[in-house]
């Protein structure tokens, strides 16, 4: 009998993740903004460029410590919001990146420079910057740290990237706005 619960309990968790699409498509379907945007969305200046390598991937999750951060497949399998829009960065010139949010309200938002593009983040080479661009510390910051309210419209802020520096994470220092380095 135990059997058969555990295997009742297994194809159940297997269809919950059954609609959940490739990771190359997970929360891509309305993200990408359009030409001439008109909202929900923000679209996020990236300040502190360490280099132009790999690309940025900018990532709405909701504004809740449980589900900042978690798991692309938990989230788009229990139908909470999450969007990610990955960008080719620009050889020169001032970065910009726009997503998409599926409604007005409030989102957790993290950016990316995944400096290898191998779709991860590595605390020894990648950077990261959030919304508000919270000190960081050892811990990821708190969701409402990380947050901001969308209207209908479009929201424009600036995200600042941090690396690894020593043993510690912030900042690269002598950046221009436009993420020059």
């Amino acid at each position: 009998m135990k059997y058969v619960i555990a295997l009742t309990l297994m194809s159940m968790s297997v269809s919950a993740h059954a609609n959940v699409p490739p990771k190359a498509e997970r929360g891509r379907n309305g993200a990408d903004c359009r030409a001439a945007e008109t909202g929900p969305a923000v679209n996020v200046n990236v300040v502190g460029l360490k280099d132009r390598n790999g690309k940025l991937i900018l990532e709405l999750y909701p504004d809740n410590d449980a589900d900042f951060l978690q798991s692309d497949k938990i989230l788009i399998a229990a139908g909470k919001p999450f969007r990610r829009v990955p960008m080719a960065l620009p050889n020169t010139g001032p970065v910009s990146i726009c997503i998409r949010a599926p409604s007005p309200g409030r989102y957790a938002l993290v950016l990316l420079h995944d400096r290898d593009d191998n779709g991860k983040f590595g605390l020894a080479g990648d950077g990261v910057g959030f919304a508000n661009n919270p000190k960081l510390g050892f811990r990821k910051p708190k969701a409402t740290t990380a947050s901001l309210s969308l209207g209908s419209g479009v929201r424009s802020i600036s995200i600042t990237i941090n690396y690894r520096q020593g043993i510690g994470v912030g900042p690269i220092k002598n950046q221009t706005a436009g993420g020059q380095p």
